[in-house]
C-alpha cells in the first residue's frame, strides 16, 4: 500500500498575489526533472498569464454537474485517482463543491488523493481560514461564506507565503492582471483598500510565523535542544510572591514592548520545602495585571528555585530573564549568593535583568530548616560530628580545672542538639555515641582509661546518652512535619493555579489538562473513557479498543492506560494517563485531586452540550408563545371582514352592482390578507425548522423586482425603481427572492414621508450584487437594527393592528437561506436602507441570455425613473428612464 501524499500550500493575504502562478511554476519545475505532474483543478479567472502556463502540463477533464437547472463544472476526483499522478495541482482549497460531488468540500477531495498517496499543490487565501473568517469579516465588512479549518492547513507539510504589498497588488489591479476593467474601479475603492489589504497582509504574516514558531518547538524538542534559539523576544519574569512582583511585572512589560511581537511570560516557583514570602494575594493580584499586560501566567514544582527557573526558561526558549534584586541582608549574601546571583551565573545565552525595588535589602521572614532529612543536611551533620566534637573536646581540656563534670556534661549535650538541628536523627545518635565515648576519656576519672569509678558518673553518662538520643529524636520529627508542612503549602498554590486556570478558561478541561502538564514538567496527559459494555478483565489496561480518549494535551495521546508513564484512577469508567516520567509518591495527592477535577469538567462539557442541543427547542416554544400572542387580532379581522362581506351578499337585501363590486373587492382583499399572513407563518416555521425547500436558479433582478412590486397591488405603483442594464444574473429562487422583497417593500411604504416613495436600486460589487431598498421615513436607531429582525417585534411595541412583526423577520431568514445578507443602513438625510447581498451566478458553458417575460415588459412600463435628486444615497448612480424590448433570442434595455 502507497504511503500519504504530501501537501504543500500557497497562501496569500488576497486574491491576485500570485498564488494560482506559483503553483503552476512548482508543476512546471517538477515536471522539468521527471515528476508526473497532472492538474487536477485550476480556476484562471481570465488572468492570460496564468492561463499561458497552464500550456504543457497535462489537464484532468473536469466533471460536468446539473444541479436546480444549470451546469457547473467541479473537479473530476475519480479522473485523478484512476490516473494516479505523482503530484496533481489542484486550486482553491477552501472551494464549496456543487452539491452532487464526491464531497462537499475540496479539501476533503484533497484529503482523498493524500490518502491515495498523491502529492498535493494548492492555494488557499488567508480569509477563508476559519478562525480568522470573523476578524476578516470585521475588516473587510464581508463574510467568507468558504472556509476551511485551520487544521487541514496547519498538518501540510509544506507552506509557503505568497506575499505582496499593497501597493503593488493594487498596481497589478489597474493593469487588468486581476479583474476585468469594469470591475476595477469597485475593487480598489472598496476590498482592495490599502488599509483592507495591509490588515489581511499582516494577518497572513502572523498566522504563518506562529506555523514556523510551532515547526521550529518541535524539532528542538526532537533534537533535544536546550539552548536559547533567539529567534524571537521572550521575556520571562520571576515571581516569588512578594509585594515587588508588579514592578518586576511592569518592568518586563516595557522589555518586552520594545520589540514588536515578543512574548511576556511570568514564573512562580512553587519549592518542595515552601517559600518563604509567598503570598497568595499577591500572586493572585500580580496575575491579574500581567495577563491586563497581554502575557501569560505560569507555575512550576522545583526544589531549587535557580535551576527551576533557567529550565523553565530554556523550556520556552526565553531569550530574557527579569528577576528581582535580592531582599537579604549584605551579611546573609556573605554565606548564600542567593537567587539572583546563581541564576546569572549559570543563565548562558539568556540575558538576566536584576530589577531594584523598595524591598531591596529590607531582609525577609526567617526560614525554618526544612530539609533536615535530605542526604546533604546529614552528611553536612555527620561532618559537624566529626570536625565539632574533636574541636570541643580540645577546648575543654584547656579549662579542666576551670569546669566541673556537669559543665561538660552540658557543653556535649549543646554540640549534640546542634548536629540534630543540622543532620537529623542519625548524625545525632553518632553524635551522642561520640560525645559519651570522649567523655568518658577525657573528663571522668580515671582520665585515659575507659574505666568508671564513680558510680554516679555512670549514671550521669547514660542519661546524657538518653536525652540526647531524645532530643535528637524530637528535632528529627520536627524537620519531618516542616518538610510535610511545606510541601502540602506547594501544593495548595498548585491547586489554587489550576483551579485560576480553569475558572478563566472557556473550555475549563483542556486547560485544566495542560496545567497539569506544565506544572509537572510531563510531555502529555489523557484522560480515558472506558467504552460502555466494556467487560473488565486482565487485558484492559492494554486494550485500545475498550477506551476513548475524551481530552489530551501535549504530545501523541495515550490510547490505553498501559502506554503512560503513570495512570490515576478517577473512577471506574476515566483514567488519567500521564506520559514523560514516573510519578512521585509525593505529588500523587496532587494528581489525584486534578483527576477529580477533570472528571468534573468532563462532565461539565456534556452537560453544555446538552443544554445547547435542549436551547432550539426552548426557542420553538418562546416562537409558539409569541405567534399565539400576535396572530389573534391579525387573524380575526380578515375573517371578520370576509365573513361580513359574504354575509351581506348572501342575505335579502338587494346591492346595486358598484356595491356588490365594494363587497366582492372587501372579501378578496381580506382573504389576500389572511393569505400572505398564513404564508408568512408557514415559512417562518419552515426557516425556524430548517425545511425550507428552495429551487435557486438563474434569475435577473430586472425580473424579479417588477414582479415583487406588482405583488403590492396599488401601492406599489408608488415605489421607484433605479436599476442598471449590465447586473449580472444572481442564483436565488425567484419566489423566495420576491417575497422578501415584497416584505422589505410593505415596511419601507408604511413608514415614508408623504410624497416620499420607496427607492430601489441595485449595483455590482466583486462577486456580489447589492439591492438596496431606501425608504425617507423617520428611521431606526442604530441601537434597534438587531432587535427589528426578531420575530413577532415592532419597533415601538405598537399594537396588532400594524401587524405581527414578522416581515422583517422573514424577509432575513429567506436572503439567508439563498446564501445572501440583509443589513440595515441609515439613509443619508433620515429614513432607513435595506441593503440585500446576494452572489452573483458563475457562468455555465450554456448561453444565460433567455427572452424577456413580455409580462414584466409590461409592468416595467408602468414605472418611470424621474429625474436625479441630489438627496439621494451615494453610489445608487444616475436616473434614467428604462425601458425593455423584446429581441431575437434575448432581451434590449
Amino acid at each position: 500500500m502507497a504511503g500519504r501524499g504530501q501537501l504543500r500550500v500557497y497562501l496569500g493575504a488576497a486574491a491576485g498575489v500570485g498564488k494560482t502562478y506559483r503553483m503552476l511554476e512548482e508543476g512546471h519545475r517538477r515536471r522539468d526533472r521527471g515528476t508526473d505532474v497532472a492538474v487536477g483543478f485550476v480556476e484562471c479567472h481570465g488572468r492570460r498569464y496564468t492561463e499561458a502556463l497552464v500550456e504543457g502540463l497535462p489537464v484532468t477533464p473536469r466533471r460536468t454537474i446539473s444541479y436546480r437547472g444549470a451546469s457547473f463544472t467541479e473537479m473530476d476526483l475519480d479522473a485523478v485517482l484512476s490516473r494516479r499522478p505523482q503530484v496533481a495541482l489542484v486550486d482553491e482549497l477552501a472551494h464549496t463543491n456543487v452539491p452532487g460531488s464526491s464531497h462537499a468540500k475540496r479539501w476533503q477531495d484533497i484529503q482523498a488523493l493524500l490518502d491515495a498517496g498523491i502529492t498535493v499543490i494548492t492555494t488557499v487565501n488567508i480569509q477563508h481560514l476559519e478562525s480568522l473568517n470573523d476578524v476578516v469579516a470585521q475588516i473587510t465588512g464581508l463574510p467568507q461564506r468558504e472556509t476551511v479549518p485551520d487544521s487541514v492547513v496547519r498538518q501540510a507539510d509544506q507552506i509557503e507565503l505568497v506575499d505582496m504589498t499593497p501597493e503593488a497588488l493594487r498596481r497589478r489591479m489597474v493593469h487588468g492582471n486581476i479583474y476585468g476593467p469594469e470591475k476595477v474601479v469597485a475593487a480598489l475603492g472598496h476590498y482592495f483598500r490599502v488599509g483592507n489589504l495591509t490588515a489581511l497582509r499582516e494577518l497572513a504574516l502572523l498566522w504563518v510565523a506562529d506555523k514556523v514558531d510551532e515547526e521550529l518547538d518541535r524539532y528542538r524538542a526532537e533534537h533535544h535542544i536546550t539552548r536559547t534559539w533567539e529567534t524571537r523576544e521572550r521575556v520571562v519574569v520571576a515571581l516569588t510572591g512578594g509585594s515587588e512582583g508588579e514592578t518586576l511585572i511592569r518592568r518586563a512589560a516595557r522589555i518586552a514592548a520594545r520589540t514588536k511581537g515578543a512574548d511576556l511570560l511570568a514564573v512562580h516557583v512553587a519549592r518542595n520545602d515552601g517559600l518563604a514570602g509567598a503570598d497568595p494575594a499577591h500572586l493572585a493580584r500580580q496575575r491579574a495585571l500581567l495577563e491586563s499586560l497581554g502575557g501569560t501566567y505560569h507555575q512550576v514544582i522545583g526544589g531549587d528555585v535557580p535551576t527551576a527557573l533557567l529550565d523553565f526558561a530554556r523550556g520556552v526558549n526565553a531569550t530574557q530573564l527579569v528577576l528581582g534584586a535580592s531582599r537579604r541582608g549584605r551579611a546573609a549574601q556573605i554565606f548564600a549568593p542567593g537567587v539572583g546571583v546563581t541564576t546569572t551565573a549559570g543563565s548562558g545565552s539568556i540575558d538576566v535583568h536584576l530589577v531594584t525595588h523598595e524591598q531591596v535589602n529590607r531582609g525577609r521572614r526567617a526560614v525554618t530548616l526544612t530539609r533536615g532529612l535530605t542526604r546533604a543536611r546529614r552528611i553536612a551533620g555527620f561532618a559537624v560530628t566529626a570536625l565539632g566534637l574533636p574541636l570541643l573536646t580540645v577546648v575543654l581540656t584547656q579549662f579542666r580545672g576551670a569546669l566541673t563534670l556537669p559543665s561538660d556534661f552540658l557543653l556535649y549535650l549543646g554540640a549534640v542538639v546542634a548536629v540534630a538541628l543540622v543532620g537529623g536523627l542519625y548524625p545525632a545518635l553518632a553524635a551522642a555515641l561520640a560525645g559519651f565515648a570522649l567523655l568518658n576519656w577525657y573528663f571522668v576519672p580515671p582520665f585515659h582509661q575507659w574505666t568508671i569509678v564513680d558510680r554516679e558518673n555512670i549514671l550521669a553518662l547514660v542519661v546524657f546518652l538518653a536525652v540526647a538520643t531524645a532530643v535528637s529524636t524530637v528535632v528529627d520529627l520536627s524537620a519531618r512535619r516542616t518538610s510535610e508542612a511545606a510541601r502540602a503549602r506547594a501544593q495548595a498554590e498548585t491547586l489554587s493555579t489550576l483551579a485560576g486556570s480553569v475558572l478563566r478558561g472557556s473550555r475549563p478541561l483542556p486547560a485544566l489538562l495542560d496545567q497539569v502538564r506544565e506544572t509537572f514538567g510531563l510531555t502529555g496527559v489523557t484522560l480515558l473513557e472506558r467504552r460502555p459494555d466494556t467487560p473488565s478483565g486482565p487485558d484492559l489496561q492494554h486494550d485500545p479498543a475498550a477506551w476513548r480518549v475524551a481530552a489530551a494535551v501535549g504530545e501523541q495521546p495515550c490510547l490505553t492506560p498501559a502506554e503512560g508513564d503513570a495512570d490515576v484512577p478517577v473512577d471506574d469508567d476515566l483514567r488519567l494517563v500521564l506520559h514523560g516520567h514516573p510519578l512521585p509518591a509525593a505529588d500523587r495527592r496532587v494528581i489525584e485531586a486534578c483527576a477529580a477535577q477533570a472528571a468534573v469538567a468532563l462532565r461539565q462539557e456534556r452537560l453544555e452540550e446538552r443544554a445547547a442541543a435542549v436551547g432550539p427547542l426552548a426557542e420553538v416554544d418562546r416562537l409558539r408563545t409569541a405567534l399565539l400572542r400576535s396572530v389573534s387580532h391579525d387573524l380575526r379581522s380578515p375573517l371578520a371582514s370576509a365573513k361580513a362581506a359574504v354575509d351581506s351578499l348572501r342575505g335579502d337585501i338587494e346591492f346595486s352592482d358598484e356595491d356588490r363590486r365594494e363587497l366582492l373587492d372587501t372579501a378578496e382583499d381580506s382573504l389576500a390578507r389572511l393569505g400572505r399572513l398564513v404564508e408568512n407563518l408557514l415559512d417562518m416555521s419552515r426557516l425556524q425548522a430548517g425545511a425550507l425547500a428552495m429551487a435557486p436558479q438563474l434569475i435577473s433582478l430586472a425580473e424579479a423586482v417588477p414582479r415583487a412590486v406588482d405583488d403590492l397591488g396599488e401601492a406599489g405603483r408608488n415605489v421607484r425603481i433605479q436599476i442598471s442594464d449590465d447586473l449580472p444574473d444572481i442564483n436565488a429562487d425567484p419566489a423566495l427572492l420576491e417575497r422578501a422583497l415584497a416584505n422589505l417593500l410593505t415596511n419601507a411604504l408604511r413608514y415614508s414621508a408623504p410624497g416620499e416613495p420607496p427607492l430601489i436600486t441595485a449595483s455590482e460589487h466583486l462577486d456580489r450584487v447589492e439591492v438596496r431598498v431606501v425608504d425617507r421615513g423617520p428611521g431606526v436607531p442604530a441601537t434597534e437594527w438587531d432587535r427589528i429582525f426578531l420575530p413577532f417585534q415592532r419597533l415601538g411595541d405598537c399594537d396588532n393592528a400594524t401587524g405581527v412583526g414578522l416581515g422583517l423577520a422573514l424577509a432575513r431568514g429567506l436572503i439567508e437561506a439563498m446564501g445572501g445578507t440583509l443589513t440595515p443602513e441609515a439613509t443619508p438625510g433620515g429614513g432607513l436602507t435595506m441593503a440585500i447581498g446576494l452572489p452573483v451566478a458563475e457562468p455555465t458553458d450554456a448561453g444565460l441570455d433567455q427572452a424577456a417575460d413580455p409580462a414584466i415588459l409590461n409592468r416595467l412600463d408602468h414605472w418611470r425613473i424621474g429625474p436625479n435628486r441630489q438627496d439621494e444615497p451615494e453610489g445608487q448612480g444616475a436616473q434614467a428612464d428604462v425601458r425593455i424590448e423584446p429581441t431575437p433570442g434575448g432581451a434590449t434595455s
